[in-house]
């Protein structure tokens, strides 16, 4: 029986279940059914008697096949399913009380297991309670021996449980399977956007630049200045630089840092009449932090660059006890609307554990990033201040 029981569980439980292996595993375990089919071919059973015998023994098979061979969860069935495990439960519980013989309480056993392995937790623990009193009460009515009566409830008990556990196993399995499905498809979406994010802050930013060094080198050109070759220079370097970078982007291997985008914003701002003042203060800025700064600072002049017609921006970095902010402003009076590029910031922003603060007006446009320090960077402040 517990064969049986085994290659239902792992074949009708499986994603794409091989019908014709799980069909030659389980009739090893209707062996069991050897006890009602020796009492015909010894002659116990003979005449009209053993025609039915055999005929009702035939159909329970046909009918547990059918049941175990169908989907391999029940609670997700076709019509049918419930009508024909009904069948089935029938069978087991008359058949005994039909042919009075002590061999057909084996029946019970069966249906235990398609209770454990298709129904929910409750349905099946009724099921088993179920099964073992009905295999007591026939025994009783057929004077069965008590030992070989409790022998089918513990088995009835023991079976239950088990495969009730191993199906349970089995949905865990599948529901690991889905989940891994599921955190591998989460990672390729958000890949895909971070390719996304990077690709506009870094093209925005380069093709602004290279849109401004090339209306520049048009002026100079038709003024018949030497200093058009220079720009025109300057272009080609830009788009070389943009270029790598964005082979860099797709590659994952894109590390902006704070220093480098603060030079190339001041030649960006440069090249627009902007004048840039930066100002720092406190320790150096951690890797992240340094990395997240050098986006909100591309993004950010890339806006000025576009949108204000300013004459001065400021970047003001701090990084102390209190965390980190960095704080773009300038005094342009353009109009200012949201954007990819912002919303890209804010999204690392939020993913930091930090606030994002966008303000427009006549005065200018701001940006102000804030990010708090660190369980750990907070308790190291802490102790340092206690130690003082």
């Amino acid at each position: 029986m517990s064969r049986l029981a085994s290659v239902f569980t792992f074949g009708g439980m499986d994603d794409r279940p091989l019908r014709l292996r799980r069909l030659m595993g389980m009739s090893l375990g209707l062996t069991y059914l050897f006890y009602p089919v020796s009492e015909v071919t010894d002659g116990t059973v003979s005449g009209a008697r053993a025609v039915w015998w055999m005929v009702s023994l035939a159909a329970f098979v046909a009918v547990y096949l059918a049941v175990v061979l169908g989907p391999r969860d029940l609670e997700h069935h076709p019509r049918w399913m419930f009508p024909l495990l009904g069948v089935a439960t029938v069978m087991g519980a008359v058949f005994p009380l039909i042919f009075q013989s002590t061999s057909w309480l084996a029946l019970p056993v069966y249906l235990v297991v398609v209770y454990a392995m298709g129904l929910p937790p409750r349905r099946a623990l009724l099921g088993l309670a179920t099964m073992a009193v009905l295999v007591v009460a026939e025994g009783k009515l057929m004077g069965a021996d008590d030992g070989t009566v409790w022998a089918l409830v513990l088995q009835i008990a023991t079976l239950g449980v088990l495969f009730m556990s191993v199906r349970n196993t089995r949905v865990l399995v599948v529901q690991l399977r889905q989940a891994q499905s599921e955190v591998a498809r989460l990672a390729a979406t958000e890949e895909r956007l971070r390719i996304a994010r990077d690709l506009h802050d870094l093209l925005g930013h380069s093709l602004s630049l290279i849109v401004l060094k090339s209306e520049l080198a048009r002026r100079l050109g038709e003024q018949g200045s030497p200093k058009a070759a220079g720009e025109v220079a300057d272009i080609e370097s830009v788009a070389r630089q943009a270029l790598a970078q964005v082979r860099e982007a797709v590659s994952g291997y894109r590390r902006r840092r704070l220093s480098e985008e603060i030079d190339g914003a001041r030649s960006a701002l440069g090249a627009a009449g902007v004048a840039l003042t930066v100002r720092t203060r406190g320790t150096p800025l951690p890797e992240d932090l340094d990395g997240l700064f050098a986006w909100a600072v591309r993004e950010a002049t890339t806006n000025v660059v576009r949108h204000s017609g300013a004459t001065h921006c400021e970047i003001d970095v701090v990084y102390g006890e209190e965390g980190a902010v960095l704080e773009i402003a300038d005094n342009g009076g353009g109009a200012y609307e949201p954007g990819n590029g912002l919303t890209g910031l804010g999204e690392r922003v939020r993913a930091a554990g930090g606030s994002l603060e966008v303000e427009a007006g006549k005065w200018g446009f701001r940006v102000r990033v804030a990010v708090p320090p660190p369980l750990g960077r907070t308790a190291e402040l802490i102790a340092d201040r206690l130690g003082e």
